[in-house]
């Protein structure tokens, strides 16, 4: 759902803001009433599909804003107004993304150069031409001109409350002179984990990723206005939607156009074993050390501390999503299994030392298997904790 950023369209940002603010100086000695000009104005919400990129498995939305005059000053006038243009290579950029702490910024560029970048991706790209009235229009722009402001365009990104597709949603519905109404989908009420998954249905280690990270908050059945944070929704959302004003409804969407059609595209292939697979390996070759513990009667100390470093490391990072400033990853039940203090008996172990450290894991993988009835695990996790339950000793 997000462009990476480039210079070619921060000059063209640049270069745009010049233009719009003759442009709102013109517009100041104007009256109001005097929206003739808007006739020739095309505003449509651009939907994208996914490519094989992994910030772009989600798809994005933009809106367009096309002057369709052969002539004057604005004639041909054709943006693709961008609310996903990111710097990948901030420091510490996917630790910031993870943590919440992500800023994006709304950017312009000509649409068809818009076009060119996901026609290159193999990507679809899908307008909906808005039913808007002159006024709206009027008024949209100057949200626009408004959004684009130094102050104002940049943004904190937030995955599934604050993202590329929200924002057009919001800034089109505030313009409107009425109220949008959405129909209701009967019996779709997926969570933000499924809906997320079925994004990453071709990825099983991206669906482990988000489903590691994910809590119990993403499990929650979700309504049509979160759904919203998924660009196809949206768009299958705004299809159906009307605006009601003055007691009449018109059609949000007066013409749908495939402006680029999809193309190929080149998947690569993941990590050949799928997360059940590995975590299948690690099962066997847990029982297997076991069992040759018990037939040399000796306890090998090397592979406690590699399984409860990995553990504890793992636990670092489920315990540092707790102050995450994404909603869904604070109460995550499979911390119970993966946290820091495992770390904290390691050397206890390597000095031979008797602690509370195999009782304590058992409490922790039997409250795991409880919290599973409650909260959706990543795949393989039951399969982990049974590695892990293995290495219970009296």
């Amino acid at each position: 759902m997000k462009q990476k950023n480039s210079f070619f369209s921060r000059l063209f940002l640049l270069v745009w803001g010049i233009l719009s603010t003759f442009q709102v100086m013109a517009n100041a000695e104007t009256p109001q009433d005097n929206l003739e000009k808007y006739d020739s104005i095309e505003v449509s919400l651009l939907t994208c599909s996914p490519h094989e990129e992994i910030y772009s498995l989600y798809g994005h939305t933009a809106l367009r804003w096309h002057d369709l005059h052969q002539s004057g000053p604005s004639a041909g006038n054709d943006i693709a107004f961008n609310w996903g243009i990111f710097n990948f290579n901030k420091p510490y950029f996917v630790l910031r993304f993870v943590f919440g702490l992500t800023d994006y910024e709304l950017g312009i560029m000509p649409f068809q150069y818009f076009c060119t970048y996901y026609e290159k991706w193999g990507s679809s790209v899908t307008e909906q031409v808005l039913n808007l009235s002159n006024e709206e229009k009027m008024k949209l722009e100057a949200a626009l001109q408004e959004n684009l402001q130094p102050e104002n365009r940049i943004y904190r990104y937030n995955y599934f409350y604050d993202n590329c597709s929200t924002r057009p949603r919001n800034i089109i519905e505030e313009c409107i002179n009425g109220k949008v109404e959405y129909a209701q989908r009967e019996d779709y009420t997926p969570s933000y984990r499924e809906m997320v998954g079925v994004c990453t249905r071709n990825h099983p280690w991206g669906t482990f990723g988000n489903d590691i990270l994910l809590g119990i908050k993403a499990d929650f059945k979700t309504d049509m206005r979160q759904q919203e944070f998924l660009p196809d929704n949206l768009l299958y959302d705004f299809d159906r939607a009307q605006i009601y004003a003055d007691g009449t409804y018109r059609p949000l969407v007066k013409e749908r156009r495939m402006v680029v059609l999809p193309g190929v595209q080149i998947i690569e292939k993941d990590f050949p074993l799928t997360p059940t697979e590995c975590a299948v390996v690690l099962l066997i070759v847990a029982l297997l050390l076991r069992g040759l513990e018990w037939k040399l009667k000796k306890v090998f100390v090397w592979w406690d501390v590699l399984l409860m470093l990995a553990q504890g490391l793992a636990g670092c990072v489920l315990f540092a999503m707790i102050f995450s400033q994404h909603p869904t990853t604070s109460l995550n039940l499979q911390i119970l299994l993966l946290n820091p203090l495992p770390l904290f008996f390691i050397p206890s172990i390597i000095r031979g030392k008797k602690t509370k450290w195999q009782n304590l894991l058992l409490v922790l993988v039997v409250l795991f298997f409880i919290g599973s009835l409650f909260q959706h695990y990543a795949e393989g996790m039951l399969i982990l904790a049974l590695s892990l339950l293995s290495r219970f000793r009296r």
